[in-house]
């Protein structure tokens, strides 16, 4: 998991990398609005002071609920019922008020990650050299583990999963993305989203897998049926 910590102030973004290292996450500070409106999209969970110096926090959270459905903890500069009830309102899962305690930040990072990622049903999917563990959401080719964003997971999961059935474009963005509206006017910019995602998990899997191109219909994977082993 990726967790992006939004913090102007360097200790309290030091703090939360710190707790979201200490869950096993890997973890990215970044300390103004700006930072966190152009590095978003490839995190897993969003740690989010709502007290920048550039632009106001809440509406960071605004346009980071707008763009998708990632996780976000916010965090109030105050510690009144109105603070965090703000915060919620603008999109947020989960809102705390400052000063906060990290046990309680850890369990409350827990709790929504496993709401956020259940543990999926099925076992281990292995294609030759491509081993994808839906439970550890870890994909390796060999020895060696590959960096995917969540969003690529998915993609390859969801694809990996039914290797013998062709997914059309609008299916992929309305059960990956959950973008049910760039679906409804078949968005240009949800289009150029897929095809980088493919684009990049093709780089990364290199000749350990494939992903086909059908045309004019959409992608599918490019082998037979998988060996489920043990998980």
């Amino acid at each position: 998991m990726h967790v992006l910590a939004v913090e102007h102030d360097g200790f309290a973004a030091d703090r939360l990398v710190g707790c979201a290292r200490r869950l096993g996450c890997r973890a990215t500070p970044v300390h103004s609005g700006r930072e966190a409106l152009s590095s978003f999209e490839d995190s897993d969970l969003i740690l989010l002071g709502l007290d920048l110096p550039d632009i106001d926090g809440l509406d960071v959270c605004r346009h980071i609920r707008a763009a998708g459905d990632i996780p976000i903890i916010a965090f109030s500069t105050g510690n009144s019922e109105a603070d965090r009830v703000l915060g919620l309102q603008a999109g947020a899962d989960d809102c705390m008020g400052k000063p906060y305690g990290l046990r309680e930040l850890a369990a409350r990072m827990e709790a929504l990650l496993r709401r956020t990622y259940p543990a999926r049903d099925g076992g281990i999917l292995q294609y030759g050299a491509l081993r994808i563990d839906p439970a550890l959401r870890q994909v390796a080719v060999g020895l060696h583990p590959l960096a995917l964003t969540r969003k690529e997971f998915d993609l390859l999961y969801l694809l990996a999963s039914n290797p013998d059935r062709v997914f059309t474009r609008e299916e992929l963005m309305a059960r990956v993305w959950q973008d049910g509206a760039a679906v409804a006017r078949r968005s240009s910019r949800a289009s150029r989203t897929l095809d980088t995602h493919v684009g990049t998990l093709r780089q990364k899997i290199g000749t350990a897998g494939s992903i086909i191109t059908v045309r004019g219909v959409g992608f599918r994977f490019g082998f037979g049926a998988a060996h489920a082993l043990a998980s």
